[in-house]
């Protein structure tokens, strides 16, 4: 029943809905074809450990300052707008100057420019979510997370290209090829969708305020956020996610090369196995958790995360065996987890200032997530396991956090069963269990 709905939905989708998820598989196929190997590509043309955090932590930094500003260029220059000229910018620009990257610096310079992605990803949320049938936002997010996966499945092909034509050519190459599409995706996202509502009514609200008078206005919305205390396990679950995907994506290709020795081109097969396990368990697991309080699936798929970081870390040399355990592991916690954050963060902003609040929360994660560059590099260049270790400790305090998230929420709706009037801003979808 739940399988068929969710392609029932994918059919039935129109307007600023399919505009967005029909074209993802034009970014998810280049990024999947060359994500998994930025890293062993930087180490192969001389760039150390600790220079890769370094570029990861400068790139978080840039990203402060870009998510703040990108509430305020959303509301100015639209919704739709925004998403083309800064996909561009942010995806296309960065892949280019991969392309033909020598050393640190061609690498800190994408880095950089590709941390504007904090913008689109702004708008192109408000694009999708807004104007949209609320009881479809979890079906919708369920899909864009399955295209990617199915874009994942097409990982292998660099696995081969790799070892027919080694790790530097062959990026060279995916990067140029991921220019084009991230360009067309853009192109074709613009093309099948429409100014919001609301951002018809923030284009005029803003049309004669200066970018300085926007950011000023911030404070009143921080104000409101910070009277919500709910919004802070919300988004300390946020932060844990964001800090163990950018240690795992940055670091799990290195321990996996230089500490378990595990052939480059064999890593496509882990991140085969990863995508595939992750679209069955998308149609099968889901539609039973998705029954579940949001607390009982999001606690045992961060202890998930635990014992899969701890079997990684103790996995023997080439032990394909227990790191394929590790990722069977690690997959579907992932798919536990992160749809049941984005369907919290989704649902519980208010609409007529999704723009600015997104824009402060996602302010306030960089500034705490940056810094874990730079240590998870240090860590790797004193031994390749303790990023991973300090993964565990991370996911230990999702755990309790979505424990306390879970028990709040409970309380928070036997208080409020006579309300007639909901909270404002964040609390909506954590009184409520996840799929309604």
């Amino acid at each position: 029943m739940k399988n068929n709905a969710l392609i029932t939905t994918l059919r039935s989708l129109t307007g600023n809905p399919r505009g967005c998820v029909y074209p993802e598989p034009l970014w998810g196929i280049p990024y999947n074809l060359y994500a998994p190997y930025i890293s062993i590509y930087m180490v192969a043309l001389g760039v150390a450990d600790k220079q890769i955090g370094l570029i990861v932590s400068i790139s978080w930094g840039c990203q402060v300052v870009l998510a703040l500003l990108s509430g305020v260029i959303t509301d100015k220059l639209g919704r739709r707008r925004t998403t083309l000229l800064f996909d561009i910018l942010a995806w296309s620009v960065p892949a280019l100057i991969s392309a033909v990257a020598q050393n640190f610096w061609f690498f800190l310079a994408a880095g950089v420019i590709n941390s504007a992605w904090r913008v689109p990803y702004n708008s192109w949320t408000c694009l999708l979510v807004e104007d949209t049938d609320q009881n479809q936002v979890v079906a919708i997010y369920t899909w864009i997370y399955i295209a990617n996966q199915i874009a994942g499945l097409l990982t292998p092909l660099t696995g081969l290209l790799i070892g027919v034509l080694t790790i530097v050519p062959t990026m060279r190459g995916l990067y140029v090829f991921a220019a084009l599409m991230f360009t067309l995706k853009a192109v074709v996202t613009y093309h099948m969708t429409a100014e919001t509502a609301q951002g018809k009514v923030r284009l005029h609200e803003t049309r004669h305020q200066s970018m300085l008078t926007m950011l000023g206005e911030y404070h009143g919305v921080l104000r409101a956020l910070l009277h919500t205390p709910q919004t802070f396990y919300t988004a300390g679950i946020m932060l844990v996610i964001s800090i163990t995907t950018m240690i795992s994506g940055s670091f799990w290709a290195i321990i996996m090369t230089e500490k378990l020795h595990i052939p480059a081109q064999n890593l496509a097969a882990f991140l085969f196995v990863r995508s595939a396990i992750m679209l069955v368990f998308f149609f099968v697991a889901m539609p039973r958790i998705s029954k579940l309080h949001f607390k009982v699936p999001m606690v045992f798929g961060f202890l998930g995360f635990i014992v899969s970081q701890v079997l990684l870390v103790t996995a023997p040399d080439r032990g394909y065996v227990v790191l394929l355990v590790s990722t069977l592991l690690e997959t579907c916690s992932y798919a536990t987890v992160s749809p049941l954050v984005d369907h919290m963060v989704a649902l519980t902003v208010a609409p007529q200032e999704r723009a600015r609040i997104q824009s402060i929360l996602f302010v306030g994660i960089i500034l705490l997530t940056s810094p874990f560059g730079w240590i998870a590099g240090t860590l790797s260049s004193i031994n390749k396991s303790l990023p991973f270790l300090l993964n565990c400790a991370l996911f230990a305090v999702g755990a309790v956090l979505a424990y306390l998230a879970g028990q709040a929420a409970r309380r928070r709706r036997e208080t409020d069963t006579a309300a007639t009037k909901p909270p404002a801003v964040f609390l909506h979808a954590m009184t409520a269990p996840s799929g309604t």
